[in-house]
């Protein structure tokens, strides 16, 4: 009862802060000192090589293309999970997993993992309802927020976006025809997902428009079932293939991605309020593919995502690098390129920075502001030493073998160091000269291999990250998690809180 009313309260003193905030508040070059709008769409399982700015030639995105023309394109954006869930917990928190106790997808006996030397740390299958959001700290500053499309973190009390900071969110995910909101709400019959909720995004801009607003639109395309419509599926059904870019219906979800892009600019514009919004455009992980090229033979992928290693499930690169792309008319230097990794976790204290809000107290964000990447020409640089990743599971790929056993990573600087639980084993690359990861230097680099795993295991240390144990004969539980989802004792402190 105390942390919530402690919770509520400090929630409280930051909204009466604002505007003292507001004054101090570092802003992009040209930036009035009215607080910007933000609208942040994300596509689902969308690859790095999945878009035309990102040279594919198979896939059609001239929207997005066109936000990448009028913004800045980030070549080494992360995800902090290789799969949806963690990412989108670590959006929503600006935490890590071993803070969220978010890793994966639902439960780990999910695959059976009995035969494995290790038992798996178990999972929190939602954010826990303690959690501060971001949307819950915009709101305190005065923003109004919407959600639109997959939430996907949690569906017990007190977890729907709309008892986590949004003043109206419409969820739904699973299917792109014939879905199901929650709420319920009236659906068009032969509505395809991705219009309606595109449909709702604008009329959510449409009617706050006078204010400033947060638009969060995170799509479920183009995740499995793949299911498009016909017309768009008619129109690469004859296209030649690129390489691994092959799938009409596939390259027919992105285009309904892409036109949902292109409607919320096109709206944004006729409301001519493009020169106090940014725009940001990524995915929750990598694509579903290239599973060969991690050495997984004859595992299913719908797209390709060479020259990056592995796929969505995977912490090697094709696994959790995506597109991040960023535009701001007036504010963001057209056409940059930035080389600097970010991540997930970044965008809670880049945006509390643009909306001249503060952190709120008692929580802990894990990212770094890039606010100053962003007035920069892509030329500058975060002070911070690495980024990390802790996945304490497994994530299975049919009868052909794992897409991951449990393991973690670090990135730092151009090197990226792999450790894999089970037997301990390294992998070190340098992503600047083999992005895709096939020269391993653990063995000929052991003192870089030696210092970059030091951090690693530091990192764990300093975050308290629960970590897989060795399997007993019988045992089949997985690990208590530390971070347990509080969700059911959450909803109760918070409801307590604000009535």
């Amino acid at each position: 009862m105390m942390r919530a009313t402690r919770r509520f309260a400090c929630l409280l003193a930051s909204s009466l802060l604002v505007g003292l905030l507001l004054v101090g508040a570092r802003a992009l070059p040209g930036a009035e000192t009215a607080r910007p709008n933000f609208v942040f769409i994300l596509a689902d399982d969308l690859g790095w090589t999945d878009l035309g700015c990102q040279g594919a030639k198979y896939y059609e995105t001239p929207n997005i293309d066109r936000l990448a023309a009028a913004g800045m394109r980030f070549t080494d954006g992360y995800t902090c999970g290789p799969n949806c869930q963690p990412t989108r917990a670590a959006l929503m928190s600006g935490q890590y997993a071993p803070r969220t106790g978010v890793y994966t997808v639902g439960s780990p006996s999910r695959f059976d993992t009995n035969s494995r030397p290790l038992v798996p740390v178990e999972n929190a299958e939602g954010l826990a309802t303690e959690t501060v959001t971001i949307a819950e700290a915009l709101k305190q500053a005065g923003y109004t927020t919407g959600m639109f499309g997959k939430w996907h973190l949690g569906n017990g009390r007190g977890q729907h976006p709309r008892d986590q900071g949004f003043d109206e969110a419409i969820v739904s995910m699973g299917r792109h025809f014939n879905f199901e909101t929650n709420p319920k709400v009236e659906v068009p019959d032969g509505a395809y997902l991705a219009d309606f909720l595109t449909d709702k995004a604008v009329d959510f801009l449409e009617r706050h428009k006078a204010e400033p607003f947060f638009l969060y639109l995170p799509h479920f395309g183009v995740h499995s079932p793949h299911e498009a419509k016909p017309e768009l599926i008619a129109r690469f059904k004859d296209k030649p293939a690129a390489g691994g870019h092959r799938d009409p219906t596939y390259a027919a979800m992105i285009a309904s991605v892409d036109e949902s892009v292109g409607r919320v600019l096109a709206k944004l514009e006729a409301l001519k309020l493009t020169e106090n919004t940014l725009v940001i455009f990524s995915s929750d992980n990598g694509g579903v593919g290239g599973y060969q090229a991690a050495g997984i033979p004859k595992a299913g992928g719908i797209t390709d995502n060479a020259p990056l290693r592995g796929g969505k499930g995977m912490l090697y690169e094709g696994g959790v690098r995506c597109a991040y792309i960023f535009a701001w008319k007036g504010r963001i230097q057209p056409a940059a390129v930035c080389h600097e990794p970010i991540l997930s976790v970044d965008l809670y204290p880049t945006l509390l920075e643009l909306a001249g809000a503060k952190a709120p107290a008692d929580h802990p964000l894990d990212g770094t502001s890039y606010v100053g990447l962003l007035k920069s020409d892509g030329s500058a640089k975060l002070a911070r030493e690495a980024i990390y990743w802790h996945f304490p599971g497994y994530l299975g790929a049919g009868a052909d073998g794992w897409r991951t056993t449990p393991a973690g990573a670090i990135r730092a600087g151009d090197y990226k160091l792999l450790e894999f639980f089970e037997d301990g084993r390294l992998e070190l690359y340098n992503l600047k000269d083999d992005v895709g990861q096939k020269h391993d230097l653990a063995k000929s680099q052991p003192q870089k291999t030696k210092e970059l795993h030091d951090k690693l295991a530091a990192w764990r240390t300093s975050i308290d990250a629960p970590m897989p144990t060795k399997r007993e004969p019988g045992q089949a539980s997985p690990v208590k998690n530390k971070a347990k989802n509080k969700a059911k004792k959450g909803a109760k402190k918070k409801a307590k809180a604000v009535e």
